[in-house]
């Protein structure tokens, strides 16, 4: 490789010193760039340097997957390949079309998972308390049915709690009881997609999956954040499950609650919170075990 020893500008390569403009190549050890003509800085860009420049040199290796020849040991060829933890060595291309090839199998891989973590039963009985059944009026079957033939079975409804409405959460949990009666079965932790349909009719996709806690589970429906944000839900509005029959579709509808019934949970929440707080400073300010003490000296 030739160098340049004239202060005039000239091309790193052929140490032309004519051309009137100049492209970077890559970077010397020096922290330079070397600077080549136009010829040169086209060869250079088109990925063909080494190739045209230093064909008779040493340092030539096949790639392992297509069998390109690619020089190891230059500088200038150093983003062009990497070394493969067996040996040898893998050209640039091969190694972004198998990272891609192995991303998309990856992938489609976690989709039937999803799908086959998820199975289908409705013929599963649970007794709900009447406290915990969806008051509906028949405005509400109306504008959830738009078949004539269909039935609306209302499942179960739960009041919105401070975590089900934050948005960087964008979760609800499902009441075991309920999770395991009328949604799909999870054979995974990971679950899968379940669709909903909201009581205007639109279709939602959420998935449900469950955290294994202990010997017990905890369900969830995630992806919550569009349609939350839509209905406007706030601490206090009560979630609303039915089921379509005889198609078995899920529904989900949210209804308002008064801006006092919402104080009011916002308020009793406080007060467990600051509740909670005294006691786990009594406790750690060891009132709480002196206490014990003098209750088990009989000072008490």
């Amino acid at each position: 490789m030739a160098t340049s020893s004239s202060s005039k500008t000239s091309c790193f390569q052929c140490e032309d010193s004519i051309s009137d403009s100049f492209k970077h190549g890559w970077r010397l050890r020096s922290g330079d760039v070397a600077r080549l003509c136009n010829r040169c800085g086209s060869v250079y860009e088109d990925g063909r340097f080494c190739e045209t420049f230093h064909s008779n040199d040493d340092g030539w290796r096949d790639c392992e997957s297509c069998g390109k020849l690619v020089h190891c040991g230059c500088v200038v060829s150093y983003n062009a390949y990497l070394l493969l933890d067996f040996g040898g060595v893998i050209c640039m291309d091969c190694s972004k079309r198998n990272f891609i090839t192995a991303r998309n199998r990856c992938l489609s891989l976690e989709s039937q998972a999803g799908t086959a973590n998820l199975s289908i039963d409705f013929g599963k009985k649970i007794h709900v308390e009447p406290c915990n059944l969806p008051w509906v009026n028949n405005t509400e079957l109306q504008q959830i049915s738009r078949k004539p033939r269909s039935i609306i079975t209302p499942l179960f409804e739960k009041m919105l709690t401070a975590s089900d409405v934050d948005h960087k959460l964008a979760r609800l949990v499902i009441p075991k009881k309920y999770a395991e009666a009328y949604f799909p079965v999870v054979t995974a932790p990971q679950g899968g997609p379940v669709e909903f349909q909201d009581t205007d009719g639109k279709e939602w996709v959420f998935k449900f999956r469950y955290w294994p806690c202990s010997s017990s589970r905890t369900y969830v429906l995630e992806g919550l954040r569009d349609y939350m944000s839509a209905m406007k839900g706030q601490v206090g509005d009560m979630v609303k499950f039915y089921r379509i029959e005889p198609e078995g579709t899920l529904v989900i509808g949210l209804k308002k609650v008064s801006v006092i019934t919402s104080l009011v949970y916002v308020i009793m929440e406080g007060i467990r919170y600051i509740v909670l707080e005294v006691l786990f400073d009594l406790f750690h300010s060891g009132f709480y075990c002196g206490c014990l003490g003098v209750k088990k000296f009989g000072l008490l």
